[in-house]
């Protein structure tokens, strides 16, 4: 399978993230507002174990979900959520920024989440986020979050549900805007207005995040 990913996945949202920044200036105006009264807590959280994208992880992925395809195969197969967003940033590595570094995913509830740091050089500078401008820097961190679903037979989606950079949560109104503006191919059909889809075996049936891991299921006949 597998990330908006070295960053996520996340990180192609950064790519239409500066034009979208300026165009929806009046939904980041609240969000400086709770920044400044000290109201958005740190994506930052103890009790989170992240773990690095890595070609190991995403060939440890890829064997896990080669063995689901065998005749005699188990029926599930428990992945790292490292592993896996490494395998999901192999089919989205086109759409990252060079400048990604540091990227580790989490198991967060029933939630993914990616984290990475990008030069936002690479999007036109900071100058392009509109009102949060004044208090980004050359480089940021950047996370993404969401969950993970099967839209239809060889096809999965990493759906959005937060968008946050340094400190600021992007609007939510704004992530499905931003979604049908990037990437280079066209979007498949039926594709959720917050997803990120990425091609998978038709035999994998469903994908499920839980007390931090993530487990694979393949169609039983």
């Amino acid at each position: 399978m597998g990330s908006c990913l070295r960053s996520i996945g996340c990180l192609v949202l950064l790519i239409v993230l500066g034009a979208a920044g300026w165009l929806f200036r009046g939904q980041w105006e609240p969000v400086v507002r709770r920044v400044a009264t000290g109201s958005l807590s740190s994506s930052d959280r103890s009790d989170v174990h992240w773990e690095p994208i890595t070609a190991q992880g995403s060939s440890r992925a890829r064997d896990a979900v080669d063995r689901l395809g065998a005749h005699s195969g188990p029926v599930f197969a428990n992945v790292a959520p490292g592993d896996l967003a490494s395998y999901v940033f192999d089919a989205l590595t086109r759409q990252l920024p060079p400048s990604a570094s540091d990227v580790e995913a989490a198991a967060i509830g029933e939630q993914l989440a990616i984290r990475a740091d990008v030069r936002l050089a690479d999007f036109g500078g900071p100058t392009s986020f509109g009102p949060v401008a004044g208090v980004l820097s050359d480089r940021e961190p950047v996370q993404f979050t969401g969950t993970l679903a099967i839209a239809e037979p060889g096809l999965a989606e990493f759906r959005v549900t937060s968008i946050r950079i340094k400190d600021f949560a992007v609007p939510s109104a704004m992530i499905p805007r931003i979604l049908q503006r990037m990437g280079h191919a066209p979007r498949p059909a039926g594709a959720s207005p917050n997803g990120l889809p990425f091609v998978i075996p038709r035999y994998i049936a469903d994908v499920r995040v839980h007390d931090g891991k993530i487990t694979l299921y393949k169609t039983v006949p």
